[in-house]
């Protein structure tokens, strides 16, 4: 009898050993889950290129910029267990379509990147904003009092935007990006605690925001890599009248850190990326200045126009709109857009928004025909928008099917002191600024103040 046991005992440790063995086998797959479905399920190609932002913020974007960066008319397949019986097959990931979809990939492959961006704005999912804004250094952003108090000036006026710093022009990137080249050469400073929050913040208050990023007017780049930087006659790296280096606008590895930047700060939530300082210094001695062999056979406006183009292909079908800061001279007088490397409509192929910085105070006596300029700005501000106006409207009539950006201009938001037969401004001067620019056929603009103090134009809000 204790042998019969003994045998059944036996019996029921060599199944169990059997199935333990059995079970390992399956889990490591040498032997196949013949019970499940082994089908793979292939996702189709998108209609336009996904650009991946590395970083931890990558997962924080808010659901405008996700329904802004989504491709129009693109199904997402259900998992198997989604599809219900009966539900529409064009949900469903059907078998034969593994073929079809390589090939859509292949031919989007093929496309470059100028048909990739024409392919977006024929169907341009963005949500335009009619902007008025203020600007706001990285270091006012971060603060605790001031900025809490500009952000209520927004809310209770007029005003929809904040223009603020992600890189000034100290080469100061304002909060801890995490970018490996603005690490390396030190150039993240917190000025801004946490971007992502502020951002949310702002958002959720309804604020249109614009990524302020200085282009070629980058001191700590320029001397933490000097290969990148403009060169004097000798090689040492040329400095502008207030001993700051800036980095050429011809090297492409420049445009790349500054694409880069760009790409991060869209990421994080921000509604349009700006360019400041998109341009050639004019400091002394800039004509005996080397620009390397990248400048060989190029003008300074065809380096410029080649940066806006590579970054407005990259950050449009992100979902941001690109913006470009340029001098409110470069309307009226061609030979300073050649000086600095601006030509006013070939820019504007290249961008949603052109911001000419039409300060009264920064046109000479009798621009216009405006005595002191400074002292109308109503007539200023009319006479160079509707310039500019007139500029594009020709571009696009010469040519419907190109695109040509809007007209945001720059409004003074300061007393120039410093300008012989100056006037204070103030409301009544802003609001003369905004009529003129709404007489000239443009309703939405930008106000700047250095110090990001605008208690004297409150008023005129």
């Amino acid at each position: 009898m204790k042998k019969n046991y003994r045998q059944v005992i036996r019996l029921i440790c060599v199944g169990i050993l059997f199935v333990a063995v059995l079970v390992v086998l399956v889990h490591k797959g040498a032997i196949p889950r013949f019970w499940e479905q082994t089908e793979e399920v292939m996702q189709p190609a998108e209609q336009l290129e996904t650009i991946e932002i590395p970083g931890p913020q990558e997962e924080e974007k808010t659901e405008q910029e996700e329904n802004a960066q989504e491709p129009a008319a693109v199904d997402t397949p259900q998992s198997d267990e989604q599809v219900q019986p009966g539900a529409d097959s064009s949900q469903a990931p059907e078998k034969g379509n593994d073929v079809q979809t390589a090939e859509t990939g292949q031919e989007e492959a093929e496309l470059s990147s100028e048909e990739l961006l024409n392919a977006y704005l024929a169907e341009d999912p963005r949500t335009p904003v009619q902007a008025k804004g203020i600007f706001v250094t990285g270091a006012v952003a971060g603060t605790e009092n001031t900025m809490p108090a500009l952000t209520q000036l927004v809310e209770n006026s007029s005003l929809n935007a904040m223009v603020i710093d992600v890189k000034n022009d100290a080469g100061e990137v304002t909060y801890k990006m995490e970018l490996p080249l603005s690490q390396e050469i030190g150039a993240e400073v917190r000025y801004v605690s946490d971007m992502p929050q502020l951002i949310r913040q702002l958002k959720e208050k309804g604020i249109y925001l614009i990524a302020r990023i200085v282009a070629f007017k980058d001191p700590i780049l320029a001397e933490k890599k000097p290969e990148y930087a403009v060169k004097n006659a000798d090689g040492s790296v040329f400095h502008d009248n207030n001993g700051l280096a800036w980095v050429n606008p011809y090297n492409e590895e420049v445009w790349d850190y500054l694409i880069d930047l760009s790409k991060q700060a869209a990421a994080l939530g921000f509604d349009e990326i700006q360019y400041d300082y998109i341009r050639f210094s004019t400091a002394k001695g800039i004509s005996e200045a080397d620009f390397g062999v990248e400048s060989e056979g190029k003008t300074k406006q065809e380096a410029i126009n080649g940066f806006l183009t590579k970054a407005y292909e990259t950050l449009a079908p992100m979902g941001v709109y690109v913006s470009a800061d340029v001098f409110g001279t470069i309307i009226c007088n061609e030979s300073d857009g050649r000086l600095i490397g601006q030509d006013y409509v070939e820019m504007a192929k290249h961008c949603d928004y052109i911001c000419p910085m039409v300060y009264p105070s920064h046109y000479v006596n009798n621009a216009y025909g405006i005595t002191v300029p400074d002292a109308k700005p109503y007539d200023l501000i009319y006479a160079a928008v509707a310039d500019g106006e007139a500029k594009l409207a020709s571009a696009r009539e010469e040519d419907p099917s190109i695109h040509i950006a809007k007209q945001r201009p720059w409004l003074q938001a300061f007393t120039a002191t410093w300008v012989k037969g100056h006037i204070s401004y103030k409301g009544k001067q802003l609001q003369d600024q905004v009529r003129g620019a709404a007489d000239a056929g443009v309703q939405e603009w930008l106000l700047w103040n250095a110090s990001n103090n605008y208690n004297s134009v409150k008023s005129g809000l």
